[in-house]
C-alpha cells in the first residue's frame, strides 16, 4: 500500500490534518481487481459466440457491466477515502449482480450451455464475496 501525505498549511485548522495519512491501494495488487480483470476475458469469449442480433443487446449489456467491475474498482481505489472506495466497491458489486443476471438469461435463451454458465457463475460469486469481505474491512 502506498500512502500519500497531506501537506495543507494555508489556516490552523487545515494545519492540523498536516500530517494525516490516507491509505491509497494500489488495484492491481488487489486480488479482487485481478479476478475482475479475468471475467471480463471469460465474457468476451463467451459472448462471442452469441447471435449476431444480439451484438447491440445482451452481448453489449453483459460486455459493459462486466468491464465496470474492475473499472470500478480501480477507480475507486484512487479515491482520497475508504469511504468513497466502499461507494465504489458497491456499484461494482451492482455490475457484478447485472452479470449475473445477464448470465442467467443468456443460459434461459440457449446462448451458453450449463457448463459454461457454472463455470463463469462461480467465479463471478468468488468476485462477489470477495467485493463484500474487503468493503468490510474498509469501513
Amino acid at each position: 500500500m502506498r500512502y500519500a501525505i497531506c501537506d495543507l498549511r494555508k489556516d490552523s485548522r487545515k494545519s492540523q490534518i498536516a500530517n494525516l495519512k490516507i491509505k491509497m491501494h494500489n488495484f492491481k495488487e488487489l486480488i479482487v481487481w485481478q479476478k475482475a480483470r479475468n471475467i471480463v476475458k471469460d465474457i468476451y469469449l463467451l459472448t462471442k459466440k452469441y447471435p449476431k442480433e444480439e451484438l447491440f443487446g445482451l452481448t453489449q449489456q453483459i460486455r459493459k457491466a462486466a468491464v465496470s467491475i474492475p473499472s470500478n474498482i480501480a477507480e475507486g481505489s484512487g479515491r482520497g477515502t475508504n469511504a468513497d472506495f466502499a461507494h465504489f466497491l458497491d456499484i461494482a458489486n451492482g455490475s457484478a449482480c447485472e452479470v449475473e443476471t445477464q448470465l442467467y438469461l443468456s443460459l434461459d435463451l440457449g446462448y451458453i450451455s450449463q457448463t459454461e454458465f457454472d463455470d463463469v457463475n462461480n467465479k463471478l460469486q468468488d468476485i462477489e464475496k470477495l467485493i463484500f469481505n474487503f468493503k468490510k474491512k474498509l469501513v
